[in-house]
């Protein structure tokens, strides 16, 4: 006789044991949801042999260490071709997850190669094998090549199944990330809701894939800049996972880490910790210690805090993703690449510009090995570069990285996305440091076009109202200038902590105005105000800091 439990709250009632109390309410013999989601567990996990099951578990978890021992010793033990092919697909995946992709594809290629001899075109495990292949060439961010595979698996299993099998639902949910991932979002669209409209006839209503359906509409809308409608989609996926999952099951923790994610990118960064902590909480119970998901959530979490001026708290959590990630990934797994843009982008806010170009190299070489020159993975460590090297005075580098990450954007993004704004405000304030105003005001403009008329993080737009008043004051149109720094200061009084670095910039851009209409009151007020922040916040050598104390003494020869 099988017994079921629902899993209500799990506590840990002893640390040095390692000691659980969890409370488990029985189900009743008529729980319609428990039936129809075990119908389809049943259905979904049919058809392979316990090893086989425990080596997908294994996956599933994050131990692939002992899946490679697992899948090692069944390859020896395979008696006939049908086994090697499976293993071979198996040891793909397997590679694939620890982002070894090139390994990934030689292995399902064998499988494939195996396959292909004994079955027909339009068998469904040779859709399976194309499947498989075509999510490591998007992981390269070789999306030609995934619709490729994408479409030959979409054509066999439109033949193999009826026109409302969840199954055909997937294959159209790939070919939507494969286009979302290119930035097609209308197209990413039109194929994540001809597979809702599937899961929504064929699944029942509380069923995790209906979740996974809404995510990725949801992340479509985030990556669209639509935040509004990204939060809508990823509460309805929050809403099935909530009734349908334990409390601390880990696909809870994705839709606490999207919603998180989202509000990351609004600028609400409180919205964002209150949400990747609850992903962070469940991911610590459910999860092996070293599992990069866990990661994942100290990645997030890092950045926020980096994000929100508090540096200390920022470093914590990126080191605590780091280990995690070299314990568990292959040396060029594209995850690393982004842990060391983390490191990069703290460094720039150290002022250690040295660290963060050695920071950005290492994410560079990760990234021309995992993904095609034209991946918009590049666009972010361009823009980061092109920072790094305005700060360091290099200008016509700066400008060339800014322009490389706005070609990249051109050829991956809507016109209007909100990373358009980022860098055009960007590229204006260097050709404002290179005293090119009438160039500096036409890509400000360009930004604002942009910031002001979609939805954007609106400490972005704070940011260009900043560059703008910058512009302006250099060009002694003072009252023009301070219009823009007081927009720019409005924003950032009210998004950011009192003591965030980037208020000290407004305070410190104002100081100087004041200092050139000659208001040496106001302009010690100012700057005052900018040095008791850096001296908070920024270490002693910081560029900033130095700035600051030499315009404070210039104030202050004037009194």
């Amino acid at each position: 006789m099988h017994t079921v439990f629902r899993i209500g709250e799990v506590r840990q009632i002893d640390k040095k044991l390692s000691l659980y109390e969890v409370d488990l309410k029985l189900t009743s013999d008529d729980d319609q949801q428990l039936r129809q989601l075990t119908d389809h567990i049943r259905e979904e996990s049919s058809g392979s042999s316990g090893w086989h099951r425990i080596g997908t578990l294994l996956l599933t978890i994050g131990q692939f260490d002992k899946a490679e021992e697992l899948y090692m010793a069944l390859l020896e033990q395979a008696s006939n071709d049908s086994d090697k092919a499976h293993i071979y697909n198996e040891f793909g995946r397997l590679k694939n997850n620890q982002g070894q992709y090139t390994e990934a594809v030689s292995f399902y290629k064998k499988s494939l190669e195996i396959v292909e001899k004994t079955l027909s075109k339009d068998d469904p495990k040779l859709a399976n094998i194309y499947n498989n292949i075509a999510v490591t060439y998007n992981d390269m961010g070789d999306y030609s090549k995934a619709l490729e595979f994408y479409e030959k698996d979409l054509e066999i299993t439109k033949k193999a199944l009826p026109p409302n099998h969840p199954d055909l639902a997937t294959s159209y949910s790939n070919i939507g990330q494969v286009y979302n991932d290119m930035s097609d979002y209308s197209r990413a669209l039109e194929f994540y809701e001809k597979a809702h409209k599937i899961y929504e006839k064929a699944l029942p209503s509380n069923h995790p894939n209906l979740a996974i359906s809404y995510s990725n509409i949801g992340q479509t809308y985030n990556d669209m800049g639509d935040y509004s409608k990204a939060v809508e989609f990823y509460e309805k996926a929050l809403k099935i996972r909530e009734k349908a999952l334990a409390p601390n099951h880990p696909n809870l923790a994705i839709s606490y880490s999207n919603i998180g994610q989202t509000y990351n990118d609004m600028g609400d960064y409180s919205k964002a910790l209150e949400f990747y902590e609850k992903a962070l909480k469940i991911r610590e119970k459910a999860l092996a210690p070293n599992h990069p998901n866990l990661a994942i959530s100290y990645s997030n979490i890092g950045q926020t805090y980096n994000d929100m001026g508090d540096y200390s708290k920022a470093l914590e959590f990126y080191e605590k993703a780091h280990q995690i990630y070299e314990k568990t990934l292959s040396p060029n797994h594209p995850s690393l690449a982004n842990s060391h843009l983390n490191f990069a982008a703290w460094y720039e806010r150290m002022g250690d510009y040295a660290a963060a170009c050695k920071s950005l190299l290492s994410a560079f070489q990760i990234q021309k090995k995992a993904f095609q020159e034209s991946n918009p993975a590049f666009a972010s460590t361009y823009s980061w570069f092109g920072r790094v090297y305005r700060n360091t005075k290099d200008y016509s580098k700066a400008l060339d990285y800014f322009e490389k990450c706005l070609a990249i954007l051109q050829k991956t993004l809507p016109q209007r996305h909100p990373n358009f704004g980022i860098t055009y405000s960007n590229i204006g304030d260097v050709h404002r440091l290179m005293g090119n105003y009438e160039r500096a005001l036409s890509f400000h403009q360009k930004a604002l076009n942009i910031q002001e008329n979609v939805q954007c993080n609106s400490l972005n737009c704070a940011t260009t109202y900043t560059n703008l008043g910058e512009t302006y004051r250099e060009m002694k149109d003072y009252s023009t200038a301070l219009i823009y720094f007081g927009k720019g200061l409005e924003i950032r009084e009210k998004k950011l902590p009192k003591n965030h670095p980037d208020l000290a910039v407004i305070y410190h851009n104002m100081a100087k105005l004041y200092l050139g209409t000659l208001k040496y009151s106001i302009a010690k007020e100012n700057i005052r105000q900018a040095v008791e922040i850096a001296e908070e916040k920024l270490p002693s050598n910081h560029p900033h800091l130095l700035d600051y104390r030499e315009t404070l003494e210039e104030v202050q020869k004037k009194l």
